[in-house]
């Protein structure tokens, strides 16, 4: 009979300890220790299996294989991944309930009708899984559905039906019959993980697993499951907008720069391959209060509608909301205005709003949002052709900021006709955009000589 140990195992961190603590020594958080009965039975492998005659061998003696990757038939998601999915890797893809993961996760598994894909669904049935897929497509797809969450099951049926492509819909959902605990606690994702892990590198299958998230936005599970996986993909954006952001954490096989916007439509999420149109509103005459940001999120350049409004506090206490952007990022740049540039604003309510429902944290936006504030104070407008990038610093300099190429050529690439830098950016500008006008300012007050002359 196989000897039982019973253990306390945090559920935030993994970490297991004797006897139960109120506080994980590991990770810091409270009462997150709960007892389980883990099974020693079966002997312990490493996370992927290797040969017990296994010699070293020097680097340049083995060799490089070039493998083409696996396209998962949506461009932006290729793009992320660095071309297509690699044989034998394990994807996890995260974010909130609704966001949309198992809708992307099964409109690629339909995409791909000239492959076999064995898509397993441990919270839906299969007429639910119908049902999605008759709103995404035609539902006519030779995707293989599986209702099942013991993961014994889901290798057998994997091995005798030998997909090209194995979808997880939700790593949470499985369990093994060597843990004693219920799906989803630590022992049993971590379990899994490593068995499915072990599954992809020894048969060349990549497997995509769908992840939940805790309250506070991480990946639910123990940490080690995001060390084991080779590329995790968070899902982000609000479910009051259409626009969601699929960001790489992390990738084995390409850059973690790389993120991807989709629409949520009625047929699924549909690709945003050029978003600064969208974001962008099409009016047919400028208002004040609005500028345009050359932003960057990785290494994508897009631009992002800057909107502000400044009005007399009509309770006395100024008030300071912004969305899509950093508050303490807004009072400080409020700040310089009064100190450096002698514009009072202490006495008014600020309002900021990045339009499309975005959140950006590139210190590039300072300029529009700056121009913005001052725009909606004067109720001066701001010409449409002008655009804006580069950060402002505490004694009022404009300072430079990274990849201004790429913002400049996506300016002129969408008809801008001005963009404003900082003085100390793109010293050899004959080699870039030949169709924009580089506006070099050194200082917040060169720039609102520039703007409202």
């Amino acid at each position: 009979m196989a000897k039982v140990k019973t253990s306390y195992v945090c559920q935030n961190c993994g970490v297991e300890s004797a006897k139960w603590v109120g506080r994980c020594p590991s990770c810091g958080e409270w009462n997150t220790y709960v007892e389980e009965r883990v099974s020693q039975g079966k002997q312990r492998h490493g996370l992927v299996e290797v040969s017990r005659s296994a010699t070293p061998k020097a680097l340049k003696e083995i060799e490089s294989s070039n493998e083409r990757r696996l396209s998962t038939g949506i461009e932006e998601l290729n793009r992320i991944l660095g071309g297509g999915l690699v044989a034998g890797s394990l994807v996890l893809l995260g974010g909130e309930p609704g966001i949309g993961k198992s809708t992307l996760a099964l409109q690629m598994a339909l995409k791909l009708n000239h492959l076999k894909v064995l898509y397993v669904s441990g919270e839906e049935s299969a007429r639910q899984v119908k049902l999605r897929a008759d709103r995404l497509t035609n539902g006519e797809s030779e995707c293989l559905i599986l209702n099942e969450t013991l993961l014994d099951n889901i290798l057998t049926q994997a091995k005798n039906t030998e997909p090209d492509l194995l979808v997880i819909d939700s790593i949470q959902t499985l369990y093994t019959d060597t843990i004693d605990s219920s799906p989803g606690s630590v022992s049993q994702v971590r379990e899994c993980a490593v068995a499915l892990l072990r599954y992809a590198k020894t048969t060349g299958i990549p497997i995509i697993l769908i992840g939940h998230i805790t309250k506070d936005g991480s990946i639910a599970g123990p940490k080690v499951l995001e060390h084991i996986v080779d590329v995790v993909l968070q899902f982000e954006g609000d479910s009051n907008y259409l626009y969601r952001i699929l960001r790489s954490i992390k990738n084995r096989f390409g850059s973690t720069a790389e993120l991807g916007i989709f629409e949520m439509q009625s047929a699924g999420l549909m690709e945003v391959p050029n978003p600064s149109e969208i974001l962008l509103s099409h009016r047919d005459e400028a208002l004040s209060g609005v500028a345009i940001s050359a932003s960057m999120d990785g290494s994508r350049p897009f631009l992002i509608e800057t909107q502000a409004l400044v009005s007399t506090a009509a309770y006395g206490t100024p008030q300071r909301s912004s969305t899509g952007y950093d508050t303490r990022r807004l009072n400080m740049i409020l700040a310089v205005l009064e100190k450096r540039a002698g514009f009072k604003l202490a006495t008014k309510d600020v309002f900021l709003n990045l339009a499309g429902g975005l959140k950006v944290t590139d210190p590039a936006m300072d300029m529009a949002v700056v121009a913005a504030v001052l725009s909606s104070n004067f109720d001066l407008t701001i010409p449409t052709s002008i655009c804006f990038a580069a950060e402002v610093g505490l004694s009022g300099e404009i300072r430079q900021v990274s990849r201004v190429d790429q913002r400049v050529a996506e300016a002129a690439k969408l008809g801008f006709e001005k963009i404003f830098i900082s003085k100390y950016s793109l010293k050899d500008e004959g080699k870039f955009v030949k169709n924009i006008e580089l506006v070099r300012v050194s200082k917040i007050e060169e720039l609102v000589r520039a703007l409202f002359k």
